[in-house]
């Protein structure tokens, strides 16, 4: 593919077709390995966002509500079949504008998205409410119904992954949804819309506003007619989310920054913990909220193994994402590129010791690109900007600990609770730790493993509400309790 060709259709889904921004805004995409324009696209503003809303609302009461839930389950079991046929060019896509490996995007990522999908549109059928007998003169019972008009805010880190966690399960519990991706990765949100439309979903109910935060973003979050907020970003965007919110009262989940501790004992399985503890930070380039960006190694083993993770990190072949040989690409953006080496400059300044990469890797392309070596910093304590601030990016931060007592403080010493790892051979000390951790998800022995049906969602400042599994529709759906007199 052409990469300075403008790739259709660059604009904004709204009502069922495709149209510019009220505004005739537009802004560009780049491509991170290249740095070259990908393609321009539409802008969303506060007036669009006005049009998208009325016309959710308008398809919340027409067609879509009239849908039965079998229906509706078809229609997302068909854009899972879709996600599948179109996976090389969507691949392709998320590839060029996000600079994850081709592997990444096109093997791993979209696929999952197509079984999410796909497990929300069986559980279309599943919802219900209850009834309850406690009074002989009554029947009373419960009904689940939509919540209403969804605003899915999603960052650019999983651009279409992330959007399938929201959108899914919105369709599914019979919301209308309005898609804002973020302004570096739109693209792939254009094709989930048009993946909608070619799945049968009627016009307003899946609807794609690419645009800015202050903009769009602001905008959906703070208009009366959208019902709830579904974001996922950093703390800091998802404080000021939950502030916009408060003027209407509107449902809001946010799943929004993390410094997990991935924590290896000395009993553990070395080698297996020397890759869940490479990919755990350095899957996509670090940009993972759950990243492994806290390494906590048992003191006995920590010197070995910080030697031979160095190793396996400089060893990494940085390139074009769409290369085979390539095992990471450029972080996505100029901006988070200057991000992720300032923080190596802190961590140097405050005498973390860079036992692999602190550099960017300017010999990549003939110096264009965002490409940044992945990086290793031992020495480190808890009280240095490395070990305490979300990097998302290929940093990692090393600590010793001395006991599982002391492994466990350290680890839970973060306004952040995302997720963790624990390697141990000792399933008694696994559980014991990993239910001492502060943390949503928990993986022992293994890292950044996901499933549809597996809840997913942060402790602390890492965010409320949950996604994936059947807990995510608990956040589109209101429960009415109706009472009726038996007994005259």
């Amino acid at each position: 593919m052409d990469t300075t060709t403008e790739i259709a259709p660059g604009r904004l889904l709204i009502d069922g077709a495709w149209a510019d921004a009220k505004s005739g805004a537009t802004f560009t995409t780049v491509n991170p390995a290249d740095e070259s324009v990908i393609a321009t696209v539409a802008e969303a503003g506060p007036e669009d966002v006005d049009v998208a809303v009325a016309a959710a609302r308008k398809a919340l009461a027409g067609p879509w509500a009239k849908m039965t839930a079998a229906d509706r389950g078809k229609i997302l079991w068909r854009m899972g079949d879709l996600i599948q046929e179109r996976l090389s060019s969507l691949g392709l896509l998320e590839t060029l504008d996000t600079g994850k490996t081709l592997f990444d995007s096109a093997k791993i990522e979209l696929p999952m998205a197509a079984q999410i999908f796909q497990f929300y549109a069986g559980a279309a059928t599943k919802l219900g409410g209850r009834t309850l007998a406690s009074r002989s003169d009554t029947f009373a019972f419960t009904l689940k119904e939509p919540v209403g008009v969804v605003a899915a805010i999603v960052p650019w880190n999983f651009p279409f992954l992330l959007a399938s966690w929201k959108v899914a399960p919105a369709l599914a519990a019979g919301c209308t949804v309005i898609l804002k991706p973020a302004s570096q990765t739109p693209l792939s949100a254009l094709e989930m819309g048009r993946i909608g439309l070619d799945a049968g979903l009627p016009p307003g109910v899946f609807q794609v506003l690419p645009g800015s935060g202050r903009g769009c973003g602001t905008a959906l979050v703070k208009h009366a007619g959208v019902d709830k907020v579904a974001f996922t970003g950093s703390t800091e965007v998802g404080k000021s989310v939950l502030r916009d919110a408060a003027g209407t009262l509107k449902r809001v989940s946010v799943e929004l920054g993390g410094k997990s501790p991935n924590i290896v004992f000395a009993d553990a399985d070395i080698e297996a913990a020397l890759r869940g503890a490479f990919t755990g930070i350095f899957y996509n380039k670090g940009e993972v909220c759950a990243a492994g960006s806290r390494l906590f190694v048992e003191r006995g083993i920590h010197e070995k193994f910080v030697a031979d993770l160095a190793a396996r990190a400089d060893a990494v072949v940085l390139g074009d994402p769409r290369d085979k040989a390539t095992r990471m690409g450029p972080v996505v953006s100029k901006a988070q590129m200057d991000t992720v080496l300032g923080y190596v400059e802190s961590g140097t300044a405050e005498g973390a010791h860079v036992a692999a990469g602190g550099r960017r890797a300017s010999e990549i392309n003939n110096g264009k690109g965002y490409f940044v070596r992945p990086t290793v910093f031992d020495a480190v304590t808890s009280e240095m900007t490395i070990a305490r601030e979300e990097i998302f990016g290929p940093v990692l931060a090393v600590l010793p600990f001395d006991d599982a007592a002391d492994a466990v403080r350290q680890a839970n010493a973060t306004t952040y609770g995302l997720a963790a790892g624990v390697w141990t051979r000792d399933l008694a000390k696994a559980h014991r730790v990993a239910r001492a951790i502060q943390a949503g998800t928990v993986w022992v022995n293994a890292y950044n493993l996901y499933d549809p049906a597996l809840p997913f969602g942060g402790f602390k400042q890492s965010g409320f509400g949950r996604e994936l599994g059947i807990e995510a529709l608990d956040g589109y759906l209101e429960t009415k309790s109706v009472w009726i007199d038996i007994g005259r």
